[in-house]
């Protein structure tokens, strides 16, 4: 058995007999497949790959309590700090006391709750589009949306660094997917001229700041070039709403550029849950009806919509801490450099720390804990082979002093695995 990982067979307990030997053949096959998934396991922990969370018995924020540990928390998306903001707590109480705790089931079938309903209103008017639609993850946004928007004898062009949900999207919707490189304008536009032609349907699909690299997408040049090929732009938005553009809206409104369909989260700036797609009343509508993990899918609890409907008045008055955070940023990607660490260029508050391989980033992200700093390894499948990096990510809560922390623990853990510095 790898990594410490334990299975013990005689668990299964005695093969049961019947006339027919049915119950016989599903014991024998669930007996097989538990063995193979052992297997599976092992390998995976044999290729340092093996993935579990950590426990927190805390609030999200800058420190998180692990086994028992104060630690200071560089792996969290709670951008602007707001996971445990007293006053979204508050909110979640009273909506607790006044509408309870379930939605019932979808809202096609037991009917929109008014916390919904609030935090769209607030949702589409922060956002500066017509309408907006809830939906209980990112995950299920751009599934939804994506298999909604397009079918087979449509064409979606992709970010070839695209979210995991959004190439799960494309790939459900029975359309034919070209991926470009990333962020590659060039290559976009061949095929885009190669291949718009021959389909009905065409959109582009991008995030507009990549969750593993940090970096940006051209937003301007993918809305020209979806103008000048009749394709629909798709823009998910969610690891900068909040943090950049005007009042956090966004990297498209910060370079003034309209998206078809734009996608945002609501747990991570914002410190809730769910997501939500802004766009015209015809998508909100055709959505509601056709996007089958809205349909399909009981709502969002009440104190859900509750809380983003207050969280958009708290992004929307962060530019201090939006300012912090990037502000934070930037003192750990220089200072990370200047510690011989391999990190991207970049302007946002995702910095990556390049490692390569898998068991070498581990090690890093183990000795950095056993500093007291908490930076997950990100490992495949997440991130393609020969490419593992820890992903550092600071909040508005966090201090001066604690930036300086984990710089420090980043110095003394080279010495720690025997690195050269």
């Amino acid at each position: 058995m790898g990594a410490g990982i334990f299975f013990d067979t005689r668990q299964l307990g005695p093969l049961v007999e019947c006339g027919d030997g049915a119950l016989r053949c599903a014991r024998l096959r669930s007996v097989t497949l538990e063995r193979e998934l052992v297997a599976a396991v092992e390998a995976l922990a044999g290729d340092g790959l093996l993935r579990a969370p950590r426990g927190i018995s805390s609030a999200q924020d800058a420190r998180v309590v692990i086994d028992g540990r104060a630690v200071l928390n560089f792996s969290s998306n709670n951008y602007l700090g707001f996971a445990n903001h007293p006053e979204l707590v508050s909110q979640a109480r009273a909506s607790l006391g006044a509408e309870g705790l379930g939605s019932g089931a979808s809202r096609l079938v037991s009917g929109t709750m008014t916390s919904h309903t609030a935090a769209e209103r607030a949702i589409a008017t922060f956002m500066e589009c017509e309408s907006a639609l809830l939906f209980s993850s990112g995950y299920a946004a751009n599934v939804g949306t994506l298999t909604a928007l397009a079918k087979p004898g449509d064409v979606i062009f992709s970010d070839r660094l695209n979210h995991a949900s959004i190439i799960d999207g494309c790939r459900l919707s029975g359309a034919q997917v070209f991926v470009y490189p990333h962020n590659d304008a060039e290559a976009l536009t061949a095929l885009l001229a190669s291949h718009r032609a021959g389909f009905k349907r065409a959109v582009i699909v991008s995030d507009s700041v990549f969750s593993m690299d940090g970096d940006r997408a051209n937003v301007a040049a993918l809305r020209r070039l979806a103008d000048a090929h009749d394709a629909a732009l798709y823009i998910d938005e969610a690891h900068a709403l909040g943090v950049l553009g005007p009042d956090g809206r966004g990297v498209c409104a910060e370079v003034r550029v309209r998206a078809d369909v734009l996608l945002g989260t609501l747990g991570k700036a914002f410190g809730a849950q769910g997501a939500f797609v802004c766009g015209p009343v015809a998508l909100r509508t055709w959505l509601e009806n056709r996007a089958r993990s809205y349909v399909f899918s009981t709502a969002p609890m009440p104190l859900v919509g509750a809380v983003a409907a207050r969280a958009v008045g708290l992004v929307r008055d962060a530019d201090v801490r939006r300012r912090r955070v990037l502000g934070h940023a930037a003192r750990l990607r220089a200072g990370l450099r200047a510690l011989n660490y391999d990190v991207p260029e970049g302007s946002t508050q995702i910095i990556p720390v390049m490692v390569g391989d898998a068991a070498r980033c581990m090690a890093l992200s183990e000795a950095l804990l056993v500093r007291n700093v908490f930076v997950q390894g990100i490992r495949p499948p997440t991130v393609a082979p020969g490419t593992s990096r820890l992903r550092v990510v600071p909040m508005a809560t966090h201090d001066d002093a604690q930036i300086d922390a984990a710089l420090e623990a980043f110095g003394a853990v080279r010495g720690d695995l025997g690195w050269a510095k």
